[in-house]
């Protein structure tokens, strides 16, 4: 529960993607409380990110307050403990790490503390060489596009995304946050704008099978004209489409459900088609460089994650063990 001597409505926290201030800043006074919530609402621009940050430092400050410790308290060895004690994967300890100690950068600039006790904290070491996205392959995903039925509105809006997810390698948010301005054409080919993280806006060129299936989501939607309107959209309790975009958790549970139906792992999820699109265009000769600009990257090392094209040859080589 917020204290008293803070007066902080709840309408900020709420921005800033916080249900609470934490104990240990209410207590700090008024200028922490203000410059914390300043941290989320003002300096992290993307809404995942964001919430990604709050629990991290929602859950380290519970922490604290568990130990009885006071913002004045905190050394790096404290951080350390924390960050010692921690029982998530490697990632996430580094990803709440990264949070912490960009926190405390913010209130070390507000003067609300004087140093960073995070800064020289080191998190775990965690190498990756290999994706863990689930993949499906080329013949699964058009098992997959080919079973849904199309008869119905929902249909032609489910496939369409999934074949925008195939053709460009976008991330969900940036699908789910598309306008039907982001479909357009220039000179005889069509295109799609996509609004990927980090503000950046990243352009493809739409593939024939994603330009049939957007047309024809468009054309049974009557959407066409609605230029600053969301392309995909929600229903109603009537199976009709609402003016309201589905979120991410909608594209999930619509992608678990399609795979389910079409007999598809369970493991199935939205960033499926990113890694399955990537591995498909390789397989057909692309090139990492190709593959990392059309799925926006800002490093081919990243891109190289979602390659499964040497799994078949591993497999291959490992089948030689004759025993």
């Amino acid at each position: 529960m917020t204290l008293s001597v803070v007066p902080i409505p709840s309408g900020k926290l709420s921005r800033a993607g916080l249900d609470r201030l934490p104990v240990l800043i209410a207590r700090a006074g008024e200028q922490a409380s203000w410059r914390f919530i300043d941290f989320f609402a003002a300096n992290i621009r993307n809404k995942n990110t964001r919430a990604a940050y709050a629990h991290a430092v929602t859950q380290f400050f519970n922490w604290c307050e568990s130990k009885r410790f006071g913002l004045s308290d905190l050394r790096p060895a404290l951080i350390a403990a924390y960050i010692e004690q921690h029982n998530g994967s490697p990632p996430t300890v580094k990803q709440h790490l990264a949070a912490i100690r960009m926190l405390f950068d913010w209130l070390v600039i507000g003067q609300v503390v004087p140093m960073n006790p995070a800064a020289s904290v080191r998190g775990p070491k965690h190498v990756v060489k290999v994706g863990k996205t689930p993949v499906l392959t080329a013949e699964q995903a058009r098992q997959l596009l080919d079973s849904i039925d199309t008869a119905t509105i929902i249909g032609l809006r489910d496939r369409a995304i999934l074949g925008v997810m195939c053709y460009t390698f976008a991330r969900v948010s940036a699908v789910a946050n598309m306008k039907v301005q982001d479909y357009y054409q220039t000179g005889k080919r069509w295109w799609l704008r996509l609004h990927e993280k980090g503000g950046k806006r990243h352009e493809v060129p739409a593939h024939h099978n994603a330009d049939a299936y957007i047309d024809g989501y468009l054309k049974a939607a009557g959407i066409e004209d609605e230029k600053k309107s969301y392309l995909f959209r929600s229903v109603d309790e009537h199976r009709k489409l609402t003016d309201r975009p589905m979120s991410r958790t909608d594209v999930l549970r619509m992608i678990k459900r399609r795979a389910e139906r079409a007999g598809l792992p369970s493991s199935t999820c939205c960033h499926t088609f990113r890694a399955t699109g990537i591995t498909a265009y390789l397989e057909n000769g692309g090139t990492i460089e190709n593959a990392q600009a059309i799925a926006a990257h800002e490093s081919p090392r990243t891109t190289k994650l979602y390659d499964r094209t040497g799994d078949e040859i591993t497999l291959d080589e490992v089948e030689r063990i004759a025993i």
